[in-house]
């Protein structure tokens, strides 16, 4: 998964690695779908739950994502000639038997994820009430299922993707956006999918878990309102084509009806599981570094905010554990998930977790510690890396490095440095990975 990685000499580096490693592995839907979802006779198992396939006239299965096509592979594998027909949408392509591959862009909207999220909704809709529809949510769906709505077309939905993901707002406030410039995002899925059974297999790329978020809730109710989009464009001062503003100030004024709510009938027959999330990753990793003898700490999956100033807060906690043996004696390592934003000031190559990684290594006054950040997904921002791994020695000069941060430049500084971590796609999408390593003093 991480190439190279036995060639590291160094043990910490190499530690570090091989827990990121471990961590993507554990989240990747083949292992998370053969531990939670098995056929048994004629039930469908799905986290202890049981479903009666032999009382369903069919079993479709659509959705999207990062992850969704290897989700898709994992689903055939388990339920194989079960599956009458299916298709999700991805950037990342891989050869099954039942379910269509269609294609798919990430992060920003294209014409060929919008024919493929047609597609999507045209298989939802044919599913009558007595079939049983499997819908795959993964990270990433926000972007590779567009489905503009009434009014706007994808030249505007891109542009307002774009200028939302460089604005520095939480992922939450950009799908407010989203879900209403959309027939897709926000219960629509569910909503076409309706009155058919509809089980949701999410892979959670959200700080908490939410399933109004991940890739914009498409199966779950929406509580945001036309109203809280435009408080967010306001918020961040986004300034979005004149469509999309159209759009969502005539929804305020009630012309266009609000995505489905908790009280609308079609989430009667939905139920959703996490099939993997940004823990599944951490006590991965934390198991391969207890292999390693090293105890693991893990501070939190929940880390947000701006990934800059995030690292200054985990290297402030290091330090201290070098100094005081507080909050754990090294050999340590700690672990941290999330999603860190960035707001784009300049036009340098990087995202969060590049800069998570030179800002946490511009801060430490320690020189043995490791840190490495990545995006389970394996693309960070607009790099072609999924993150870096950095130590003091790595952001020589200081001055040069310093520069590069300001500039949102991390990934090309750091891949100067050859401290980038290029997984290529990894199938998987869980958010963030991050992992300091403290050896003994």
């Amino acid at each position: 998964m991480i190439p190279d990685a036995d060639a590291v000499a160094d043990p910490d580096r190499r530690l570090a690695l091989e827990c990121i490693a471990a961590g993507i592995q554990a989240a990747e839907p083949a292992t998370v779908i053969d531990e939670r979802v098995s056929v048994r006779g004629s039930q469908l198992v799905v986290a202890g739950d049981r479903y009666d396939l032999d009382s369903s006239e069919d079993v479709v299965v659509v959705g999207g994502g990062n992850a969704a096509a290897t989700a898709a592979r994992a689903l055939e594998t388990v339920l194989g000639d079960r599956i009458d027909r299916g298709a999700v949408v991805t950037d990342n392509p891989v050869e099954t038997d039942r379910i269509e591959v269609l294609p798919g862009d990430h992060p920003l909207p294209s014409e060929r994820g919008v024919e493929s999220t047609r597609r999507i909704l045209e298989i939802a809709q044919s599913a009558g009430a007595d079939d049983l529809v499997l819908a795959i949510i993964t990270g990433g769906g926000s972007a590779l299922m567009p489905a503009p709505a009434e009014g706007i077309d994808l030249s505007s939905l891109r542009s307002t993707t774009e200028r939302l993901l460089g604005s520095g707002a939480a992922i939450g406030e950009i799908n407010a956006v989203r879900k209403h410039c959309s027939a897709f995002k926000g219960g629509r899925l569910a909503a076409a999918a309706s009155p058919a059974t509809v089980l949701g297999f999410a892979f959670s790329d959200v700080v908490g878990n939410r399933l109004d978020v991940i890739a914009s809730g498409p199966l779950a109710p929406d509580e945001s309102t036309f109203a809280d989009a435009l408080s967010v464009l306001d918020r961040y001062d986004i300034d979005v084509p004149n469509a999309v503003e159209t759009r969502l100030r005539r929804g305020e004024d009630g012309a266009y009806p609000e995505t489905p709510g908790p009280d609308d009938p079609a989430f009667e027959s939905v139920t959703q599981y996490v099939l993997a999330d940004g823990n599944t990753a951490l006590d991965a990793a934390a198991e391969t570094a207890r292999e390693a003898g090293y105890e693991p700490l893990v501070l939190s999956s929940r880390i947000r905010g701006e990934a800059r100033e995030a690292a200054k807060v985990v290297a402030g906690i290091a330090e201290e554990c070098v100094a005081t043996e507080t909050p754990v004696a090294p050999p340590t390592v700690l672990l941290s998930g999330g999603e860190t934003t960035v707001t784009i000031r300049s036009d340098g190559v990087g995202g969060p977790n590049q800069e998570f990684a030179l800002s946490a290594a511009l801060e430490l006054s320690e020189p043995d510690v490791v840190v490495a950040s990545v995006d389970t997904d394996g693309i960070d921002g607009n790099s072609d890396a999924a993150g870096a791994l950095a130590t003091r020695e790595t952001i020589e000069p200081e001055s040069e490095a310093r520069t590069a941060l300001l500039n949102n430049d991390a990934g090309g500084f750091l891949d100067r440095r050859d401290a980038s971590i290029v997984t290529g796609p990894t199938g998987t999408n869980v958010n963030d990975l991050r992992v300091f390593v403290l050896p003994e003093h």
